[in-house]
């Protein structure tokens, strides 16, 4: 990317200022928390990061081999690889764990601000990581889940109990089938996107976790989007279908 010029409260519904958008997407600068999550530490999803602008956390993101992390593409909008930078290996999202600046950004090619289509971008390091019980890939998905299945998101996002997450926050939802989802959103829900949350709501990501994974053990499914509020009844968190962007992934890094 030239160097010219120039967001988990986990389970709870996205963010976004008018239906069906929940901004999560549209305000990669804002800071969020996960909703209805409790504490973890980083060893026991080692594949998280923490995706920096000047030097600050911004969105989530997760390790998908020893030079790469996959994210979300609002989260790079605007952006220049010299204003990145990602944190592995710490549970508190501004300090701890080793930093490693960005050298590419590549956004795919389908994405779509409007729509929300094709959600998805990847960051090559400088250098490389350094794998331990804090820092380990994740598996990528390769077919969806079925509804009902119990998932887990993670992040650093606006979590609304707590007043600032700098420690790392997980929640556990369930997928919601794409027809339902739908539903809540008229038909905005395409085959790049899956959905995950509670009728009832309480449960989702935010502001801030945006990039970040959503995973059934140590396999993604899913990059945290978008959404109408977050953890609102009645509209399921919108994620970035990482199986839909299988094929892609493996063409621009190898993964």
């Amino acid at each position: 990317m030239s160097r010219s010029a120039a967001v988990l409260c986990l389970l709870v519904a996205a963010c976004s200022a008018a239906p069906p958008t929940r901004v999560r997407t549209l305000r990669p600068l804002l800071d969020g928390r996960i909703v209805g999550g409790e504490p973890v530490d980083i060893s026991q999803f080692p594949w998280q990061v923490s995706m920096q602008k000047f030097g600050s956390h911004s969105c989530g993101g997760s390790i998908i081999s020893s030079t790469w992390v996959l994210t979300a593409g609002h989260c790079i909008f605007g952006a220049f690889s010299d204003w990145l930078s990602v944190r592995a290996g710490s549970s508190i999202r501004n300090s701890g764990g080793t930093v490693y600046d960005v050298s590419t950004v590549i956004e795919h090619e389908l994405h779509n601000s409007s729509s929300h289509e094709y959600d998805f971008a990847l960051l090559e390091i400088s250098g490389s990581f350094t794998f331990d019980s804090k820092v380990q890939v994740v598996s990528l998905a390769s077919s969806e889940l079925a509804g009902g299945t119990a998932v887990t998101i993670t992040g650093w996002g606006d979590c609304r109990s707590c007043s600032s997450a700098t420690q790392l926050q997980a929640v556990t939802t369930h997928i919601v089938e794409r027809s339902v989802c739908n539903e809540a959103y008229g038909g905005a829900i395409t085959d790049s996107m899956i959905c995950a949350g509670e009728e009832e709501g309480g449960l989702d990501s935010c502001q801030g976790d945006s990039g970040g994974p959503l995973v059934e053990g140590s396999t993604q499914y899913g990059v945290v989007s978008w959404g109408y509020g977050c953890a609102e009844a009645g509209y399921p968190g919108v994620y970035s279908n990482v199986p839909a962007a299988r094929s892609w992934i493996t063409e621009k890094t190898g993964v």
